[in-house]
């Protein structure tokens, strides 16, 4: 798991619009900075990675988010609170 990990955060890479999407659904107002350490503290506090689809699936229960990550870009495609999955 740990490979997966380094390799996500290797290559991670963000869209304009998903910074807007990820406040939305976070419901904060978050800069970009913010979201981006955000991000990563939640990727290496991940203790459970799913691979469903064309989709990573990882799920950081200390800050109560789960990431969906595309498996071939690695592109961030949204975070979701835990307390609404």
């Amino acid at each position: 798991m740990q490979d997966l990990i380094q390799n996500i955060l290797k290559h991670l890479c963000y869209t304009e619009l998903v910074y807007l999407r990820i406040n939305k659904k976070l419901q904060r107002n978050l800069s970009v900075s913010e979201i981006e350490n955000l991000i990563r503290k939640a990727i290496l506090a991940t203790t459970k990675i799913e691979h469903i689809g064309k989709n990573y699936y990882l799920y950081d229960y200390t800050d109560s988010i789960r990431i969906t990550i595309n498996a071939n870009t690695f592109r961030i495609i949204t975070v979701d609170s835990l307390k609404h999955c």
